[in-house]
Formats: structure tokens, sequence, C-alpha cells
């Protein structure tokens, strides 16, 4: 399993030497350091742990014994926010750059997770409170069972200090500042680091397949979050009516026969493999329709039982037994007539038997995907 550490930073570059330290007395390797920053935290890292003769990064892991070439960090893994014109900013001022922020820290977040051989430790010790905001969110949104948010936690009066960037194996006497700000001097085996592991909920299972293929905008993200559970249609034929969103349809016997014979065929659907809501192969041409004309009479015949006069009346009067174009089309019509008044004209348009080409193509069908509708006998 391959550790990568993804810190948030601002004017103080020692959190990362500091959390690496932290996680290292923890007997956790971190294989891969990356960090989202500004262009004055970027000049901070370069001066302050990167450079190469007296960089901080580079003391810590000569004092401790650490081979460079075992941690993947250098200045490609310093990633800055950039506004609308790719213009690294100097500091998080406004909603459009905290925008921009949060887009990363979302970015380097998919793609580091998208690996399953990764283990991500979110440090949001550093920068100011939206950027630790930022990275905790995107935690939330795609962190997985291996992944980790830390904190850690400085000794107060070593934690301000511009010339303490972790514990050196030696101690040395180092300049700080007491709570009243006067100038003091303190050994550094004075100092403690403690990591604080922070507890985070991943919402990344409750993400549709879809949007986890490639990284998402916040608004997409949220809003796959905030959805209901799809509502199921119930065509029940013993009690001659259908049930959607909690509300029930009473529907005349011969209309019901048409629409639950429409139902039977989406629901018998020869390609289950394909989404419905993009499909139309189960639709049938009037043609069709009419030649199926013999298992909406078997329907027809279920739900009347031929003891209903009202619905004898209607066989006759309405050609449900010998069905043809002109008799079709005035049944589709009440039907969605029924529908819009019993279920609204926006749920009518998925419940509909509907129309797709132009005539002589012309086919029909319901639009509602077939995992949503029961058929009860």
């Amino acid at each position: 399993m391959k550790n990568i550490l993804l810190a948030v930073t601002g004017l103080s570059p020692q959190v990362i030497t500091e959390t690496l330290y932290a996680l290292h007395q923890q007997d956790q390797s971190v294989q891969a350091i990356h960090v989202i920053t500004t262009r004055q935290g970027k000049e901070q890292i370069n001066a302050h742990l990167l450079s190469p003769t007296d960089g901080q990064y580079y003391r810590y892991l000569r004092e401790y014994g650490i081979s460079p070439s075992s941690i993947a960090f250098g200045t490609e893994n310093v990633h800055v926010v950039k506004d609308r014109n790719c213009i690294e900013i100097d500091d998080i001022a406004d909603e459009e750059d905290n925008e921009k922020l949060l887009e990363l820290c979302l970015s380097l977040t998919f793609r580091f997770t998208s690996d399953p051989d990764t283990a991500v430790f979110f440090s949001i010790a550093g920068g100011r409170k939206t950027m630790s905001a930022c990275l905790m969110t995107a935690a939330h949104l795609y962190g997985r069972p291996q992944d980790r948010v830390y904190h850690v936690l400085v000794s107060p009066e070593f934690e301000g200090s511009r010339d303490f960037f972790y514990p050196p194996r030696t101690s040395t006497a180092i300049e700080l500042r007491d709570g009243k700000g006067d100038p003091i001097v303190k050994e550094t085996r004075y100092a403690r680091i403690f990591l604080i592991s922070v507890p985070f909920v991943s919402v990344r299972n409750r993400i549709e397949d879809e949007l986890l293929k490639t990284p998402q905008d916040p608004p997409t993200l949220m809003l796959s979050l905030i959805r209901e559970e799809a509502p199921l249609l119930t065509v029940d034929l013993s009690a001659r009516k259908l049930i959607y969103k909690g509300r029930e349809l009473d529907m005349p016997p011969t209309r019901l026969a048409l629409y639950a014979f429409f139902a039977g065929i989406k629901k018998d659907c020869l390609f289950p493999d394909r989404d419905c809501r993009h499909c139309t192969d189960c639709y049938l041409s009037t043609i069709a329709i009419e030649e199926h004309n013999d298992q909406i009479a078997v329907l027809y015949k279920r739900i009347a039982a031929f003891r209903d006069f009202q619905a004898m009346r209607e066989a006759s009067n309405g050609g449900i037994l010998n069905l043809d174009y002109e008799n079709f089309k005035s049944y589709r019509s009440h039907i969605r007539e029924d529908l819009e008044k019993g279920f609204g004209l926006a749920a009518s348009r998925m419940l509909e038997i509907a129309a797709t080409g132009k005539r002589p193509d012309t086919r029909y069908g319901i639009p509602l995907e077939r995992e949503r509708i029961r058929l009860v006998f």
C-alpha cells in the first residue's frame, strides 16, 4: 500500500515536516507528499523546505536516516491554486478563490483515491481555515476506509516559531516568544507534536458510479447526494388502479388493460442491460400493437371478468377486443388525461404511453424505467 500525504499550507511550511515527523513517530510510512497552497505558500516551501543545500525537509531526512528517494516530494508535487485565467493566486481572498481551491482539492483527492493500492493521509493543519475545510470536504466526498484525516498539535510556544520545523535528534536552543510576545530561549527537547486523527464520514458509496469515473465540479457532486428514492409505479389489475408516489388512480378496465399491456412489454424487455432512460427498443408500432390484440383482450377479460355490465358496454363501444389505430389513439389520449389528473403533468410524461419517431414509423411505449414498474395480478 502506497501512503500519500496530501496537505494544505499557507505561509507556514513547517506543518509539512511536523506532520511527516508525527507520522514517522507512529511508524506510518509515507511514499509521496503533495501540497495544495498559494503562490506565496509555494515560495515559502521552495525557500525553507526544498532548497537542496539547507532545506529543512532534506535536513529532517538526513537527520533521521531516511532516503530522499523513498519519498516523492519536489516542486512538481506543489499544487498552486489558480484563478480563471490560470494565474497563481497569492491568497484565498474571496469566494472565487475559495471555489478554485475546492476544485483543486477535489481534483487531487479524486486522482489519489482512484487507485485502490493507495491510502491518502489528509493533513488539515495548515493554511487558512477555509483551506482545511475544503480539503476536509474532499475527504468526506471521496475518502475510503483506508484513508485518514490528520491534524497536528504543536506545543504553543513552538507552534508560532519560524525556526522550528521538527524536533531534532540533538536538542538545540532556539528563540521563541512567550504569551506576552516577549523573546525567550528554549531547548527543542521540550517541543511536543501530537498527531490527531480526525473522524470523517465518507459518502463516496452514495455517489453514482458514473460520477466516479472523472472529477466532477462541487455542485454536481453535492446534488447527486440530495436525491429521493425513485418511486415505483404499481399496476394493480385486481384493484383496477395505478399507484404512484402514494397516490391511487382508478382506471376503467379497457384503458387499464391497454396500459397493463404496455407495462408488461416494458417489464419483459429483451435488452435488460440497457439504460431504459435512453432506449426505446421495446416500443411498438400500431401494426405490432394490433398483432398483440389477443394479449390485450386476455388482460381485459381478466380485469372485467365479463360480470361487470359497465365493462361489457365499454368493450363493445370502445373496441378493446378488436383494436385498430383509431380506437388505440382514443384510448391513449384518455389514458394520458387520466394520468395528468391523477398524478400531475410532470409525472404523466414519464408514465404515459409515449410516441417516438415520425409517421408512418411511429412507435409507442412507456418511458418509465422497467425496474420501477410493478404488475399485480
